[in-house]
């Protein structure tokens, strides 16, 4: 796999065009009535225990654990994308859906930190103009306020298409925008074979690493410090193959974050045109899907960039976009290639990984 020559086209249903798949039925799955009966009858049990304390022992799903199979089935050996529909998000309290679906991803993986204090649900919501100053913010080489990932989340704005550092991540809707917050998805084999076709020598240098930082992650402080230095940095590349197996990890603010630090190498002409390329292409094999309240959207990280477009809020008549975040490692996974061992810690397949270090203090 050493030169470009050498690159062959991947199968199998990961690799799909959004046009095609957009229309299909085959990651889609709907909430009987009986489920919500069970699910709901297990939130009553739940309600003497902290959300983040429970674990799939302490929920009795007994006619589900097909459909718990079945999504992890189809989201590492099929499309890598899923969306459930039905959960009854409009008859419960925030705590009481916290506890639901936090009891649900027990069942379908396990649950992982998203940030270095130990988070494990994240409320994606706009929080103002707050967020670079509370998750991470820097300046750029002409001045300008640069977010970290983490901040840009919690904004308004669209966010490029991008993997996060998990398995799976699982979006419950809560409440949609009064306009825009679409979400985008990609299929990475789909965005490798077209590069393939397109240039295979951009597709080389994607194999080859590119320096990422850890800005508002494990390694930096809320001010910025840290995002400028290499000691918060790593090198990753942005596609990856093992045993027939491919993942891609790519965040154009990680990248941007580690060419802010003076002695980080700089990017070369040849990955500044793939990344070009990367992003152009993602962005014609997408396809939009909107999710309404109670859906959940479940997506292989390895397999799928995500992004959405940006929304405007209107609290007063409670379309105040709210979804609900979960990371979670499945026990399905796959083998990653060595040398990701730097950012998933365990590279072997069926090993719990991913997810956010965390830092003492």
């Amino acid at each position: 796999m050493s030169t470009a020559s050498h690159r062959t086209p991947l199968t199998g249903p990961s690799v799909w065009q959004g046009k095609d798949i957009k229309n299909s039925t085959r990651w889609i799955r709907d909430l009987t009535p009986d489920a919500v009966e069970e699910l709901d009858a297990a939130v009553k049990g739940l309600r003497r225990m902290e959300w983040s304390e429970i674990t799939a022992e302490d929920v009795w799903l007994p006619t589900l654990g097909e459909l718990w199979d079945d999504i992890a089935d189809e989201l590492e050996n099929g499309s890598g994308i899923m969306k459930l529909r039905g959960f009854p998000v409009d008859r419960y309290s925030e705590d009481d859906l916290r506890r639901l679906y936090f009891a649900v991803g027990t069942h379908i993986g396990t649950p992982v930190f998203q940030n270095r204090s130990g988070e494990l649900m994240r409320l994606i919501r706009d929080e103002g103009a707050h967020v670079g100053r509370t998750y991470g913010e820097t300046k750029d080489e002409k001045g300008s306020t640069f977010l970290s990932s983490y901040a840009r989340t919690l904004t308004n704005g669209g966010l490029r298409f991008h993997t996060d550092r998990t398995d799976v991540v699982g979006l419950l809707c809560v409440r949609q925008a009064r306009a825009g917050g679409v979400s985008k998805l990609a299929s990475t084999p789909a965005i490798h074979n077209a590069i393939l076709e397109r240039r295979p020598d951009l597709l080389e240098v994607l194999f080859q690493d590119y320096w990422r930082s850890r800005f508002g992650e494990e390694g930096t402080s809320k001010d910025g410090e840290g995002a400028t230095n290499k000691e918060s940095a790593y090198p990753l590349p942005i596609f990856g193959l093992r045993d027939g197996k491919f993942t891609s990890h790519y965040s154009l603010t990680f990248i941007e974050a580690a060419q802010l630090a003076p002695d980080v190498p700089k990017l070369t002409d040849a990955q500044r045109e793939a990344i070009e390329l990367l992003m152009q292409t993602a962005e014609e094999l997408c396809f939009e899907m909107t999710l309404d309240p109670g859906d959940l959207q479940l997506i292989n990280s390895h397999v799928t960039y995500h992004g959405r477009t940006p929304f405007e809020d209107d609290a007063s008549s409670g379309n105040d976009r709210m979804l609900m975040r979960l990371w979670l490692t499945m026990r399905n996974n796959r083998p990653l290639p060595q040398g990701h061992e730097v950012l998933w810690q365990e590279i072997e397949a069926g090993r719990p990984r991913g997810g956010i270090r965390q830092v003492a203090g």
